[in-house]
């Protein structure tokens, strides 16, 4: 504000009047900061016979542990959103006067996550059934202290619902020692419906095993090999090379199929068969007629003989309105891991692989549903325990991450980034 000597000064014995202020905004920072709260439980005593009662203790998460809610998910946000590894958040911990160890970090995260977190986990896998398509993907993940054998690798399993679905997006992660049938098997052992993936030969496996299962296959894996193959050539040889005159039939079938966006599954599946249906008719029949053209351990020819082999897979989404055309929803959801590896590089047991799983599922479907997921893991932490001693899990439905139940604090507002 002005002061009365600046007035007179500017607008002289005329005088003035004042109008609305001008207002700005800017964004002011608080820094982290990690603080000890103390709670009180009445504790009574009978004058008659000594004996005690205590006040009813309300819902904790730890007996006798100084972890809360706002702590844990702050924890879990950081390292499963933020790919901030326990080592990182030990140091920053201690930083602000605090001694919280990695090692008592992963036991809350293990514990808490086993006692309520897979209770919502398990909600959700039961309700991913209810999707008529779903995507899959698996990604490697070391798990170092439980089998040191060369060469012997763990997985971790993403299964999604499909990205044509845009009400209540569902994104699992399952952690399995392995990357045979069995796992996939038991996963989808109770989904009926057509789950779309990268041409993995256990899929394909699997549906040969089941009825009530389609395995839809991948164009962006077919279009990627093309596009190494071109990638590998001279330039001023790369537009008259087989594997460009592919990859620009299957770019053109992706325009096509990009325009549709917008429409019903059952408009969408008129508009294939009539518009892209021919182009995807013409491209494999091209295919077949060069596939001897091109020398076989070129990457042409890999690229040939994927379109080729995988075909009755990549000719799914022809035939169905709500399957994508190519997995890379699945592939985007299982980036988060992906990125989160690179920095902790490795999980130390079974256990916390499990762990991961389960909070990585939760992390991946809030934000998939516009949740913001360090709110939200409060929260979670801060009902569930409430309910331990409920006769079934009905409360759940309202901890869901599409739940109109949800507090507005917990969802993202629309706009911001």
């Amino acid at each position: 504000m002005m002061s009365e000597e600046e007035l007179m000064e500017e607008f002289g014995q005329d005088g003035w009047y004042q109008l609305d202020d001008e207002i700005y905004n800017r964004y002011r920072f608080t820094p982290a900061k990690v603080e000890l709260e103390e709670h009180h439980v009445g504790v009574y005593k009978s004058k008659k016979d000594n004996h005690f009662k205590k006040a009813k203790h309300p819902g904790y998460l730890l007996r006798n542990s100084l972890v809360s809610p706002s702590l844990l998910a702050a924890i879990l946000n950081a390292k499963y959103v933020n790919a901030v590894p326990l080592y990182r958040q030990e140091q920053e911990f201690s930083r602000y006067g605090i001694e919280i160890t990695r090692r008592e970090m992963a036991h809350w995260t293990i514990l808490c996550t086993e006692r309520y977190l897979s209770l919502l986990y398990d909600l959700m896998h039961k309700k991913l059934y209810d999707y008529h398509v779903l995507q899959a993907d698996e990604t490697p993940v070391r798990v170092t202290k439980e089998d040191r054998r060369e060469g012997f690798t763990h997985y971790m399993w993403v299964y999604r619902t499909g990205r044509m679905y845009k009400n209540a997006p569902i994104v699992l992660y399952d952690y399995q020692p392995s990357r045979n049938t069995s796992h996939p098997r038991k996963f989808l052992k109770d989904f009926q419906g057509v789950c779309a993936t990268d041409g993995y030969q256990v899929y394909h496996s699997l549906e040969k095993e089941r009825d009530d299962l389609i395995i839809a296959g991948c164009w962006a894996h077919a279009r990627r090999r093309f596009d190494e193959a071109v990638k590998a050539l001279p330039k001023e040889k790369r537009k008259d090379a087989l594997a460009y005159l592919a990859l620009k039939q299957i770019q053109a079938i992706y325009r096509e199929e990009n325009k549709l966006a917008e429409l019903s599954a059952k408009e969408r599946l008129q508009h294939r068969q009539l518009t892209i249906k021919p182009m995807v008719d013409a491209y494999f029949a091209w295919v077949k007629e060069d596939l001897n053209k091109v020398p076989k351990k070129g990457k042409t020819y890999n690229g040939f003989f994927y379109s080729i082999d995988q075909e009755q897979y990549l000719r799914v989404f022809l035939e169905d309105g709500e399957v994508p055309m190519d997995n890379n929803a699945a592939e985007q959801s299982i980036r988060g891991f992906c990125i989160g590896k690179k920095n902790w590089v490795m999980i130390d047991t079974i256990a916390g692989a499990e762990t991961s799983a389960i909070i990585y599922s939760i992390a991946e479907t809030a934000k998939a549903n516009n949740i913001k997921p360090y709110d939200y893991f409060e929260y979670l932490l801060s009902e569930i325990p409430k309910h331990m001693d409920d006769t079934d899990c009905s409360f759940l439905e309202n901890l869901l991450p599409w739940s109109e139940q949800l507090p507005n604090h917990c969802r993202k507002q629309m706009g911001s980034k």
